[in-house]
């Protein structure tokens, strides 16, 4: 037998372990060195487990920082990088391929056939160009649907490991709040599964998706892939949908693995269209069409709900967004900086000076942000920051723009007004009959 192929793979505790699992884990022609880690907190410095690694790795597999990939390929004279994390520009993955070319190994990138895992069930699968488009609001309203039609349906959301015992969360089922606090879930898991248990709905998540789909097959007729990142989805999709986002026009043609969902889509939604330039809608229009003439476009309202907005009117407002739409989503805003303005916030606060410990550093690293406070929450250090940042600030009311009660997992010394966004009666019309043709065709 030829000598193994030496391995690393470059992610961020989601894509990299999924690729590892369905594609290398049993695969005796690799010998998977390390796994690299960036974007996450805290995940560099650890092991991947021998109880998600397998028969051929019984130490596990150590985790490094991606600032050491370069001195790793050297040292361990590697053969193959795989990049396997999204929501980037094309100019950012071409720098990794060309620092690891350098180095003397091959740049990997992974496409569907080696990493989507099928179904026994059928599968609708939410995908988006950036973080921050809509998919979560169209996935849920998807699920909405399904379930009036007294379907059972079971949605999968885009792994979000960030645990330190990552043998806890192989498999995770969340239907109820006792089920946030027993996976001691962050602020950015809760922001995705709050709102299907508010709904009464059911959703998965963890490490090993196979075996995640294996249990939720168990209780589903359909499955609904709630994607994550613009990451392109872990199982094979009956329909696809990609949400576009004309508020950052251009980037479904500049983004990876954005571009992919675009081209692949059935259906793409270009949302905010009641909120975008005309010009900046048109934009998107016509990439879509230039990439992929034969998907049927929709132009999707994304409406903004806001819980007692007569609270806002005259207030100077703390404006909290949703975190990975802000930071590496490299939105400005979102739906609660348009909730203070529909609503007549007296002024909106820049909440920079006010910030402590590491939301400070996000702040420094994210330097577009000027008046929103991005809601992070990696672990019980990081929220108690955010909670300090929150009551530092010199505010009248909070606007929370983050899908998330923050009251349940921080103290506020102001009073927070919640704003969710939902996707509009005309949306979910359209959505209905894309579900009713999907259903007709496949149950």
């Amino acid at each position: 037998m030829a000598d193994k192929k030496k391995v690393i793979i470059m992610g961020a505790a989601g894509r990299d372990f999924h690729n590892f699992n369905v594609y290398y884990r049993e695969n005796e022609n690799y010998e998977i060195v390390a796994f690299t880690a960036t974007q996450i907190p805290d995940i560099a410095g650890r092991k991947y487990p021998s109880e998600l690694s397998g028969k051929l790795y019984p130490n596990g597999i150590p985790i490094y920082p991606e600032d050491d990939l370069i001195k790793l390929i050297k040292e361990n004279d590697i053969d193959e990088v795989v990049f396997a994390y999204s929501d980037l520009p094309y100019s950012y993955v071409m720098e990794k391929s060309a620092m690891v070319n350098a180095a003397g190994a091959d740049f990997i990138l992974l496409g569907p056939k080696s990493t989507m895992v099928k179904s026994t069930k059928p599968v609708i699968a939410v995908c988006a160009v950036r973080t921050g488009c809509g998919k979560s609001q169209v996935s849920r309203q998807i699920f909405e649907i399904l379930d009036k039609k007294g379907l059972k349906v079971a949605s999968i959301r885009h792994p979000m490991p960030y645990d330190k015992d990552l043998t806890t969360q192989i498999c995770q089922r969340f239907a109820s709040y006792e089920d946030l606090d027993k996976y001691n879930c962050t602020i950015e898991e809760r922001e995705e599964y709050e709102p299907y248990i508010d709904m009464g709905g059911v959703i998965f998540a963890g490490v090993d998706y196979e075996k995640i789909l294996r249990e939720a097959e168990k209780e589903a007729d359909v499955i609904i892939w709630d994607g994550g990142n613009n990451d392109f989805s872990f199982y094979e999709p009956d329909l696809l949908i990609t949400i576009a986002d004309p508020h950052r026009a251009g980037h479904e043609i500049a983004y990876y693995p954005g571009e992919m969902n675009v081209r692949a889509a059935d259906i793409v939604i270009i949302n905010k269209v009641n909120t975008a330039d005309k010009v900046d809608i048109e934009t998107v229009r016509k990439n879509v069409k230039k990439i992929n003439p034969s998907a049927q476009i929709i132009d999707g309202i994304s409406s903004v709900i806001v819980d007692d907005g007569d609270r806002i009117a005259g207030k100077r407002v703390l404006v909290i967004e949703d975190g990975p739409t802000v930071t590496h989503g490299s939105m400005k805003y979102g739906a609660g900086t348009v909730a203070a303005n529909d609503n007549n916030a007296g002024e909106i606060i820049d909440p920079r000076s006010f910030a402590v410990g590491s939301i400070t550093e996000t702040f420094n690293k994210y330097n577009h942000l000027t008046n929103v406070l991005p809601a992070m929450g990696y672990g019980d250090k990081q929220t108690k920051e955010l909670e300090e940042t929150i009551n530092n600030t010199d505010c009248d009311i909070v606007v929370s723009g983050t899908p998330i009660d923050l009251n349940r997992v921080l103290k506020s010394s102001k009073p927070i007004v919640r704003v969710r966004y939902g996707v509009g009666e005309k949306t979910a019309k359209e959505l209905e009959k894309i579900v009713d043709d999907f259903t007709k065709k496949l149950l």
